[in-house]
């Protein structure tokens, strides 16, 4: 039976824009308040030494991972919910599509809840008479859903916009702390070890996962053949280890553990306000724009204004709960569900099937995939039990573990498969 035509539409060549562009929306994310409360909260968990290197090569690794990923896209102009649905079939995509989705919704809460927070604390710090929390939450969740339903071209007109000025805001904030805290001061921070660096470095890339596995949404538009290197780089391995380092330098010179206070206390004073209300934006209309080519992948009917809005009120309702007290938690799992699915894209595209990837597969209806399956169980499996129980590593890190072992069972799998099942489509 047929696949509703939606699910096959790919970008043609009048929708391509330029890498910068694409790079402008995707660094936007890395600019946005939960990537300083992840430096932040490394750096307070590891002495300065360890946290600058658990932030380097966190963002090396999402560098690594959104880097192929959004070549996956580029190459292939297939959002990363159509690449699921080849790699793991009609069925294991449904499932695999509903997690984005809830998990999207999720961070979706969060920053909202973020947002309002922190703009209720900026009008207290200013004297100026605020509405509630909800109320916030409610005008600023409506215009992040309605970008969102006005489409790609008006995110990413906003995150164009924006990115300049909150990067200057960020700098100002860099030259502050360096004001307050010299270089060489900050480097002998002393911080108790609480956690593992590699459990930093999971936290890190927790932070920032789906984004990465993610990136073939926005690169599928891209005109250069390179350009999703070039968005990883710019985004990852650039402004979020610079916003990530200016967090933890800031919090080191103020002696702040609150994101807030800390920029108040560093001296940005209304600028505040750019960090808070620029990210948000911008991070929470792609996350909505996302959760919709999520679910439109493998529920094309849904895929309509309404249901954003549906979508958009449901996260609304989300940031009532205070989910904030398991953010670091939330990371960290994030890590060892989705890494393993970028690890069956990676090896499916480029090791095994790369020829299927391709509209006319998108047409058929597509067999469950048992390697696709095993392999991300043992991955996200390992990554779960690292959480919990001391064992053994080959890397150190329980993410890169995670690939690894997903990567070399779902080439086993492939090939133990392979005869007896025909390639996708």
């Amino acid at each position: 039976m047929p696949v509703p035509e939606v699910q096959t539409t790919l970008p043609s060549n009048k929708d391509w824009i330029a890498w910068p562009r694409i790079a402008a929306i995707s660094a936007m994310v890395a600019f946005s308040l939960p990537t300083f409360i992840t430096g932040l909260e490394v750096s307070q968990s590891l002495s300065v030494q360890s946290a600058l290197i658990a932030m380097l090569v966190g963002c090396v690794i999402l560098t690594l991972i959104g880097g192929a990923m959004g070549t996956v896209g580029v190459q292939t102009r297939m959002s990363s919910y159509q690449l699921v649905r080849i790699a793991f079939g009609d069925k294991g995509a449904a499932a695999i599509n509903l997690a984005f989705a809830l998990s999207l919704l999720g961070w979706f809460g969060v920053n909202i809840d973020l947002f309002s927070g922190a703009v209720v604390e900026l009008f207290k710090q200013y004297q100026v008479e605020s509405i509630s929390g909800f109320a916030i939450e409610l005008i600023a969740g409506a215009l992040m859903t309605l970008t969102t339903i006005i489409g790609f071209s008006a995110i990413n007109r906003i995150a164009s916009w924006m990115v300049p000025v909150i990067a200057l805001v960020t700098l100002f904030m860099l030259y502050n702390a360096l004001q307050m805290l010299p270089f060489s001061e900050f480097l002998q921070t002393g911080n108790n070890e609480d956690i593992a660096m590699s459990q930093g470095v999971s936290a890190i890339v927790g932070a920032i996962i789906i984004g990465a596995i993610i990136l073939p949404d926005i690169t599928r538009f891209s005109r250069q053949a390179r350009g999703a290197w070039h968005t990883a780089f710019w985004s990852y391995l650039v402004v979020q280890l610079l916003v990530m380092v200016v967090a933890a330098w800031s919090g080191a010179a103020t002696g702040n553990t609150d994101i807030l206070q800390l920029m108040l206390a560093i001296g940005l004073g209304v600028m505040a306000f750019a960090i808070v209300i620029c990210g948000s934006w911008v991070l929470n209309s792609l996350n909505l724009y996302s959760t919709c080519l999520s679910i439109g992948a493998t529920w094309p009917k849904a895929q309509n204004h309404l249901f954003t809005g549906l979508l958009g009120l449901v996260g609304i309702v989300a940031a009532s709960f205070d989910i904030l007290d398991y953010f670091i938690g939330f990371l960290v799992i994030l890590s060892a569900i989705f890494v393993p699915v970028a690890g069956v894209i990676l090896i499916d595209y480029f090791l095994l099937y790369k020829p299927f990837y391709c509209a006319k597969t998108l047409n058929q209806s597509i067999p469950f995939s048992w390697a696709a399956a095993i392999a991300w169980f043992a991955g996200a499996s390992l990554a779960v039990a690292d959480m919990f129980y001391a064992i053994p590593t080959l890397t150190g890190i329980n993410v890169l573990d995670a690939i690894l072992l997903c990567g070399l069972v779902y080439w086993g799998c492939g090939k133990m498969f392979f005869n007896s099942n025909p390639p996708p489509g």
